[in-house]
């Protein structure tokens, strides 16, 4: 089977359960695949650069970009927290002949499969239990007491999710994760299973 770069390989997961690592991991092992790069309204963190780590909107020009029809899918987070995949980046990634890999909340995943259908694959990304998750955000003191318990209801919520999607990788070890994602992306791109 002739593989088929015009696709969308989405990989959503509560906070601290390891998309990004494996997102990573997916951009370094293939050259047909591009990251989109999200749109949000968030503070920018001191290491994150603009177009690069994220698109840095104020909450106004974000719902301009709504109004003028600029996202594929977006979601408002919190109260004027929003993220979002802009069209623009979309076809930024097509064009340049690649596949694209996102790295989004359940929501926006489930809208764009809805949106892509065949065309995009969705993995949830499993934490191997509720309490490694929470014990994974608390280390990683990034929140304040206050978000981290809205973030940690939210995680609830999300887990809920877990068969609306096409795949689940759950990322206990590592390295099995990486190769469960390897196999996904091949499988779907190139229309072949890996083989170790």
């Amino acid at each position: 089977m002739k593989a088929d770069f015009h696709k969308m390989i989405v990989l959503t997961a509560p906070s601290g359960a390891g998309k990004t690592t494996l997102v990573k991991h997916l951009l370094e092992t293939y050259d047909f695949l591009d990251f989109s790069i999200s749109a949000c309204t968030r503070p920018r963190r001191e290491h994150e650069i603009d177009g690069k780590d994220y698109y840095f909107f104020t909450p106004q020009e974000f719902k301009d970009k709504i109004a003028s029809g600029g996202f594929i899918e977006y979601e408002e987070v919190y109260e004027n927290q929003f993220y979002g995949t802009l069209k623009s980046e979309v076809n930024r990634i097509w064009e340049s002949g690649k596949s694209i890999v996102f790295d989004i909340d359940v929501k926006g995943a489930i809208n764009i499969k809805k949106l892509y259908k065949e065309d995009c694959l969705t993995i949830f990304v499993k934490p191997p239990s509720f309490d490694i998750l929470v014990e994974r955000l608390t280390n990683r003191n990034t929140e304040t007491p206050a978000s981290l318990k809205k973030r940690i209801a939210r995680i609830k919520r999300e887990l809920k999710y877990e068969t609306r999607f096409d795949a689940v990788v759950v990322n206990d070890l590592l390295e099995v994760a990486k190769k469960e994602a390897e196999y996904l992306v091949e499988n779907f791109i190139l229309g072949k299973p890996f083989i170790d």
